[in-house]
């Protein structure tokens, strides 16, 4: 934890120059502006028609909201910078703006498998005990859950943002990657990040890992209440109910494992690979969410349907 440059000093912004050497990087900012437009489009549809039917004011669709509240915090707090660098040609972030996306940047990733490990708990209850889902699960119960991985996501994200608020750092204030994140503000440091990255490592580990435990552990049980089902009719509503949360774990998880693994083999990546890895990470399966919710769940895709169909204007004879 020591400095190592004694020319440290406060920053007052930051230069990214992680995508410097993106080729076309015209086109690539406009397939994030696309991107980062579904994401808000397909979120804050899902949202709406939740909020707006009271039929679906129940947990699944509380911890759908959730879902999508966290991927638009999260997507639109990095795209921004992104879109800044590659369509309006401004590499610099001030200071307290660079800190502000670290947060929410950290707080999402940290909020995203804590929400889908709570919808994997709602299908575990919603398939064992579905006579006493509503008591088991009641939305009292619900908003405490959800208001306790808030809780523990912005104390994770607050704590790391306190270590890089207060790190000494080298007068050039660049960051090798593309937007604000914690690893890109430690090398940028005049310290020995060694101790920075380890804590960091430990914590995320646990919380990454630690939440797909709970979701293995939840699909356990609920393949074996699928095996002691003998109607194939009922095995296949099961999953059904099941698939849509099933690939958004799979979305989810599968780049975050394989960036993990890369890492650790000690295969070495360039900055333009992992900047590569690191977007499509972060916006791939918050795209993929909403639209899963909205073409795979029957209520939702009903609602949605019915709002179209009523704002038709249709012709006068």
């Amino acid at each position: 934890m020591e400095t190592l440059n004694k020319t440290a000093s406060v920053a007052s912004e930051f230069v990214i120059v992680g995508l410097d050497d993106v080729p076309h990087q015209k086109l690539v900012g406009a397939a994030i502006l696309i991107t980062l437009s579904l994401i808000l489009l397909g979120s804050f549809a899902n949202i709406g028609v939740i909020t707006l039917s009271r039929p679906l004011h129940t947990p699944m669709y509380f911890f759908i909201c959730t879902l999508a509240l966290v991927d638009i915090l999260y997507t639109s707090s990095v795209s921004v910078t992104m879109l800044n660098v590659l369509l309006g040609e401004d590499r610099t972030v001030p200071f307290g703006l660079c800190i502000l996306q670290h947060f929410l940047f950290h707080l999402g990733t940290t909020m995203e498998p804590f929400t889908i490990a709570l919808m994997a708990y709602d299908r575990l209850v919603a398939i064992s005990n579905p006579l006493r889902y509503q008591s088991i699960l009641t939305n009292a119960r619900v908003f405490s859950l959800i208001a306790f991985t808030w809780a523990i996501g912005c104390a994770v994200s607050g704590t790391f943002t306190g270590f890089v608020g207060y790190l000494p750092f080298c007068r050039t204030n660049v960051l090798q990657y593309c937007f604000c994140e914690y690893a890109s503000l430690v090398r940028a440091a005049c310290v020995d990040p060694a101790y920075y990255f380890n804590t960091a490592s430990v914590v995320f580990t646990v919380v990454l890992v630690g939440n797909f435990f709970l979701i293995v552990f939840s699909y356990v049980k609920i393949v074996y209440e699928v095996v002691k089902l003998s109607s194939a009719k009922d095995q296949r509503k099961v999953f059904n109910t099941c698939s849509s949360h099933l690939i958004v774990v799979v979305c989810f998880f599968v780049p975050k494992f394989l960036l993990i693994v890369v890492t650790r083999v000690g295969l070495v990546l360039t900055i333009s690979t992992r900047n590569g890895l690191i977007i499509c990470s972060t916006l791939g399966p918050s795209l993929v969410n909403p639209y899963i919710y909205c073409l795979k769940n029957k209520d939702i895709r009903g609602r949605l349907q019915s709002v179209f169909k009523g704002s038709v204007i249709s012709p006068k004879s």
